[in-house]
């Protein structure tokens, strides 16, 4: 059974930093692409980056590009979300997303976590 777990989430202060992690299992993880959305009350899932399983290859939305890094640990099947100089507008629920395509039938696998909520106040 997949599961993806995030954590790390919290109440930071605008200028401040917070690390996610997302823990997977029942995956063999270095075969999926990793990726972290967020999703604003009233507002629709937003991606902000992912990275690639085989390379490492790393993509950001422009939003959080230069403050966002995501990384991954594949011995340890854990990928993560360093947010740096947190703004109030990035108050969200963060998820993290798993997805891989087996090149024999095409099929598309993709997981989610449960979410994990930022709130960046004074």
């Amino acid at each position: 059974q997949v599961q993806l777990v995030e954590s790390g989430g919290g109440l930071v202060q605008p200028g401040g930093s917070l690390r996610l992690s997302c823990a997977a299992s029942g995956v063999t993880f270095s075969n999926y692409d990793m990726s972290w959305y967020r999703q604003a009350p009233g507002m629709e899932r937003w991606f902000l980056a992912s990275i690639i399983g085989a390379t490492g290859l790393t993509n950001y939305d422009d939003s959080v590009k230069g403050r966002f890094t995501i990384s991954r640990d594949n011995a340890k099947n854990m990928v993560y979300l360093q947010m740096n100089n947190l703004k109030p507008e990035d108050t969200a629920v963060y998820y993290c997303r798993a997805k891989t395509i087996d090149i024999e039938t095409m099929h598309e696998y993709e997981y989610w976590g449960q979410g994990t909520e930022v709130i960046v106040s004074s």
